[in-house]
């Protein structure tokens, strides 16, 4: 029998978890869409954000941070309407915000992926956890870089939201051991 993370129960999540989580990510625009979905689901249930995932691909531009820095008070006011995302003005203007800080980043260090991934010298962390209560909600990886996209402007980037990022586009492998994901993914970068 295939073993999974014990969190993937559901068909989203297990499809989720199949395909995508901890996979290494290093193509700007899909960073910076895990960026604005990890923001988003800020005392919610990462279910409830992949539920909503297609719904906010449409009302924040396939995630385009270039269109999104654009957002203007008309559109915030519009978005506030749309039942399918997270309807709350402080998430919506942190991810106009943010993009403002993303292209920034983009400009200093020739892409958000050379900034993130100098973090861990572009080598995804191999953890090695055999049980979910081994996994921390953050690390002094988390709040380093939850520090310095504070400083630079962003929000809705503290240090837990910072290491469930990390942990979703690969910078670190917390699949558990036993998990057939573990191996296939401790062998990519």
């Amino acid at each position: 029998m295939m073993m999974r993370c014990p969190w993937a129960v559901s068909e989203i999540s297990s499809n989720y978890h199949d395909r995508e989580w901890g996979v290494p990510v290093h193509e700007d625009q899909k960073l910076f869409e895990f960026l604005i979905l990890e923001g988003a689901q800020a005392g919610l249930n990462w279910e409830t954000i992949l539920k909503k995932r297609q719904a906010y691909r449409e009302a924040f531009m396939e995630f385009d941070p270039e269109q999104i820095a654009n957002f203007d008070s008309n559109k915030v006011e519009n978005l506030l309407l749309n039942p399918g995302i997270i309807r709350n003005r402080r998430k919506i203007e942190s991810a106009i915000k943010n993009a403002n800080v993303f292209l920034k980043i983009q400009d200093e260090f020739g892409s958000f992926d050379d900034y993130i991934w100098g973090y861990v010298g572009r080598k995804p962390i191999q953890n090695q956890f055999h049980d979910l209560s081994e996994i921390p909600a953050e690390t002094e990886l988390s709040r380093q870089i939850s520090k310095d996209l504070k400083q630079r402007g962003m929000s809705f980037v503290g240090p837990t939201i910072m290491y469930a990022f990390i942990q979703a586009v690969g910078l670190v492998n917390d699949h558990l051991v036993e998990c057939y994901r573990y191996l296939e993914l401790s062998q990519m970068e």
